[in-house]
C-alpha cells in the first residue's frame, strides 16, 4: 500500500511537471507571437512588457529559478541546456534539475512519513531524479520522431518553392511558418541564427546537432554542396525526399512485424511488479518471508537481474536498425 501511495504520488508529480512545461511553453509562443507583430507593424505592445511577464511566470517558478541561479554558480549545467533545447522546453538545465530534485525530495519525503526509514528517503530522491532524465530523454526521443516524420512533406515544400521562384532563405521562412513543431520551430531557430550574423552553414549545422537526424544531415550535406558547386537543387531536395518517405515506410512496417516480440518484453517486464504490488495489497504478509530474510532478499535481487537481462536480449531480438 505504502509503495503504491509513492507511486501514485510520483505521477501526479510529473503530470505537473508537464502542465507546468505546457503553461510555460504557451507563454513563450505568445511573447513569439506579439514580437512578430510588432516587427510586421513597427507599433508598441499595449499590455506591456511587466505585465506579461507577471502573467507568465509563476511565484513557484520565480522560486525555481533562484536557486537555479545559485546553482549555476557551482555547477556549469552545459550538457543539460542543449537538452533543453533538444526537447525544446523553456527552461535551463540548472532549472531542470531543481525541479526534478524537488519532485524527487518530496517523493522522498512521503515514503520516508509511511515507513519512518531513512534509506527510503534516498531511494526517493533518486527514484524523482531518475524519472525526470528518463522522461527527458522520452520528450527528446518523441520530439524527433515527429521531426523526422515532417522532413518529408517539408522537403516537397521547399522544392516547390524553389521551382516557384523563391530563394532558400525564402523557402526556409515558408516553412518555418506553414509547418508544425518542431519543424516549423527549427526552421525559425535557423533565421532567427542568420539574422543576427550566423552563416547558413552554421546554422543548418546546429540545427542538425539538435536533432540527431541521420536523414537531417543528408539534406544538409546537398545543401551545402549544391552551395558551393551548383547544380539543381529542387530536384536533390525530391530525391532526398523519396528516400526518406521510404526510409520511413519500412520502419513502420518492421515496427509492426516485430510488435509481438515488443509487447512480449513489456509483459516480462511488468507483470512480476504488478502481481507483487496485487498481492501485497490483498495479502500484506504473505511477501514477508521473501522481504525479510537473508535468502528472500537474495533470490529476490536475483530474479531482478535475470528478468532486467530478458528485457534487453527481446529489445535486442526485436530492434532493426534500418538507418
Amino acid at each position: 500500500m505504502n509503495f503504491l501511495i509513492a507511486f501514485l504520488t510520483a505521477v501526479l508529480c510529473y503530470i505537473l511537471l508537464y502542465l507546468f512545461l505546457r503553461r510555460r511553453q504557451a507563454a513563450k509562443e505568445a511573447l513569439r507571437q506579439r514580437m512578430a507583430r510588432l516587427e510586421n507593424t513597427g507599433g508598441m505592445d499595449s499590455r506591456g512588457n511587466n505585465d506579461d511577464e507577471s502573467r507568465a511566470e509563476s511565484a513557484a517558478f520565480r522560486f525555481v529559478r533562484g536557486i537555479a541561479k545559485q546553482l549555476r554558480k557551482i555547477h556549469n549545467s552545459a550538457d543539460l541546456d542543449f537538452r533543453m533545447q533538444q526537447a525544446d522546453w523553456p527552461l535551463l538545465g540548472s532549472e531542470f534539475l531543481v525541479i526534478i530534485f524537488s519532485i524527487g525530495l518530496l517523493l522522498g519525503t512521503i515514503l520516508f512519513l509511511l515507513t519512518l526509514q531513512l534509506l527510503n528517503l534516498f531511494l526517493g530522491i533518486s527514484a524523482g531524479v531518475l524519472f525526470g532524465l528518463i522522461y527527458l530523454k522520452q520528450s527528446i526521443k518523441r520530439r524527433r520522431q515527429k521531426f523526422v516524420n515532417q522532413l518529408g512533406d517539408c522537403l516537397m515544400m521547399v522544392a516547390n518553392a524553389l521551382r516557384a521562384g523563391f530563394s532558400f532563405m525564402q523557402a526556409m521562412e515558408l516553412v518555418s511558418r506553414e509547418m508544425d513543431a518542431p519543424l516549423g520551430s527549427e526552421f525559425r531557430k535557423v533565421i532567427g541564427e542568420m539574422n543576427v550574423g550566423a552563416s547558413l552553414e552554421t546554422a543548418l549545422s546546429n540545427m542538425s546537432k539538435r536533432m540527431e537526424s541521420s536523414d537531417f544531415d543528408l539534406v544538409v550535406t546537398a545543401v551545402l554542396i549544391q552551395r558551393q558547386v551548383g547544380g539543381n537543387l529542387s530536384q536533390i531536395l525530391d530525391t532526398i525526399s523519396d528516400t526518406i518517405r521510404e526510409r520511413i515506410r519500412m520502419k513502420a512496417e518492421i515496427l509492426t512485424l516485430t510488435a509481438q516480440g515488443r509487447f512480449s518484453g513489456m509483459i516480462l517486464l511488468a507483470l512480476p511488479f504488478v502481481v507483487c504490488g496485487f498481492i501485497m495489497i490483498t495479502n500484506p504478509g504473505y511477501l514477508q518471508p521473501m522481504l525479510s530474510s537473508t535468502a528472500g532478499q537474495i533470490a529476490l535481487f536475483v530474479g531482478l537481474i535475470l528478468e532486467f537481462i530478458g528485457y534487453l536480449i527481446i529489445k535486442r531480438i526485436v530492434n532493426i536498425d534500418c538507418a
